[in-house]
């Protein structure tokens, strides 16, 4: 006992107490930034069709924020802003002149249904929809003890039954079509759909690929998208934060 004590004052606080408000290393690539202007994107080559000319835009759903245009283009850069999330599907798509803090002010809507509904606790199923498991590995860290998701009342279950929603990764492929829609209808109502990474909101890199089956995509609606790739820690728990009205009490 006295050396799990003595353990526990030399590791101090391990959390992060200000989840809103963490900072994040300058290396990360997060919201991007674009200046206005007419540049020349011949030389970008994006991997995933994210980047647009007339005008300048750069699509977050399909992004893998690789950098690559950055280093071609000097009208693109990215901040290290985490908080990239939106309950619009259009908002999504980065204009000259944006930036991540106005950005957010109006990217997630926070509808009193499911603040009333959710707002206390959240029990989410992550669907591995085909994905490499970036975006899994980053969602198991949300619930470590250093971002410690679960001191908000939102947690990952093992169940779609004991959920109130689902969590989509992966570009949603013709072998996990069938479970994704299985695991659909086994969540009970009222249940929230999550996509979660650029595999899931677009495709990613694999959206041309004839294996895919998206329709899930178009039988039911989604209530939040998140990009990333992989999504942060700190970008899913703010996401998550802001859907269910605890950002903005």
């Amino acid at each position: 006992m006295l050396d799990t004590l003595k353990l526990r004052i030399y590791q101090g606080q391990q959390f992060i107490k200000d989840i809103q408000n963490a900072p994040m290393r300058d290396q990360f690539r997060g919201f991007p930034l674009i200046s206005e202007g007419e540049f020349d994107i011949q030389n970008i080559n994006c991997p995933t069709g994210a980047i647009s000319a007339n005008p300048l835009s750069i699509d977050m759903g399909k992004c893998t924020f690789c950098g690559k245009c950055s280093k071609n283009c000097e009208a693109v850069n990215f901040s290290n802003y985490y908080k990239l999330a939106s309950t619009n599907r259009d908002k999504l798509i980065v204009t000259a002149g944006m930036n991540g803090e106005e950005y957010h002010k109006t990217a997630v809507e926070v509808r009193k249904e499911i603040k009333k509904v959710f707002g206390k606790s959240l029990k989410l199923r992550q669907v591995s929809a085909g994905g490499c498991n970036g975006c899994e590995m980053e969602l198991n860290a949300c619930s470590n003890v250093n971002f410690d998701m679960g001191r908000f009342g939102i947690d990952f279950v093992a169940s779609p039954r004991h959920a109130d929603g689902l969590v989509i990764t992966g570009p949603i492929t013709e072998n996990m079509a069938y479970a994704l829609e299985d695991c659909y209808k086994s969540t009970p109502d009222p249940k929230i759909v999550i996509l979660c990474g650029a595999c899931a909101i677009s495709g990613g890199i694999f959206q041309n690929s004839t294996k895919l089956n998206r329709e899930f995509l178009d039988k039911h609606p989604i209530d939040l998208y998140i990009p990333g790739c992989p999504v942060h820690p700190l970008t899913f728990i703010n996401a998550i934060l802001d859907f269910i009205g605890k950002n903005n009490p």
